[in-house]
């Protein structure tokens, strides 16, 4: 895809929220100056679908890398164990994850969440939550394709420039990131005969990740809403 400098001139918004099971129990470490508890954990959530060809429901889970810093990590985790039920709030964040433990699905290191805020709650059954809300900037080209299943797909990357706040930094900064969005039925036809680098959206979604070697992150939206600048 080609890409484009799209200026950015004010916050926007990106908030994930995830309902699953950790993978694994916790390995949380302390960092110094300031002290502070640190912990990357595994979160699994699934997704079901009906397969009409089968008539069989399908189901497809999905790992997410998730940071979580400071009295987060002590308010929430210090007793988790693998299995429990984690809620999670947080960002998009450009840190790569480098804890993937011995889960194969994760060990291509994607880009992980940022938490926010986590709730822990005991192991037991649950419908799992994978939901992103995000507004941003198209950043290339839309390329239009069609799945082995005859699905319309639209693909194209865009732009979020969010304002966070660093634990470890003690300081508010701007973080820019890009992810590959991915649109489909009659709102990807729609997409890319009107769309336009530059133009602003707002996403309905979940995150999704790569087949490829990478697994690289990617925003599956559901619903896009979308703004001529």
């Amino acid at each position: 895809m080609h890409q484009a400098n799209i200026p950015i001139q004010h916050p926007q918004l990106c908030t994930v929220t995830l309902l699953g099971n950790l993978v694994a129990k916790p390995d949380i470490r302390y960092r110094t100056n300031p002290v502070s508890a640190v912990t990357e954990i595994i979160l699994a959530t699934s997704t079901k679908w009906l397969d009409k060809k089968s008539n069989q429901y399908k189901e497809w889970t999905s790992y997410h890398p998730i940071k979580v810093e400071g009295d987060l990590v002590e308010q929430a985790l210090l007793t988790a164990e693998k299995g429990d039920i984690i809620l999670v709030q947080g960002y998009l964040s450009n840190i790569k994850s480098n804890n993937a433990g011995n889960n194969a699905e994760i060990q291509s290191h994607p880009t992980i969440v940022h938490a926010s805020y986590i709730q822990k709650f005991k192991k037991g059954y649950t419908q799992t939550v994978n939901q992103i809300y995000c507004s941003g900037q198209i950043a290339s080209i839309t390329q239009l394709i069609k799945t082995q299943n005859n699905k319309s797909l639209t693909k194209m990357n865009i732009t979020i420039n969010q304002r966070i706040y660093s634990i470890d930094k003690q300081c508010w900064q701007n973080i820019v990131i890009e992810r590959e969005l991915h649109v489909w039925g009659k709102q990807a036809e729609y997409t890319v005969e009107h769309a336009l680098m530059g133009d602003s959206v707002m996403v309905e979604g979940k995150l999704s990740y790569l087949t490829s070697a990478n697994k690289a992150q990617i925003i599956d939206a559901k619903t896009l809403h979308w703004f001529k600048n």
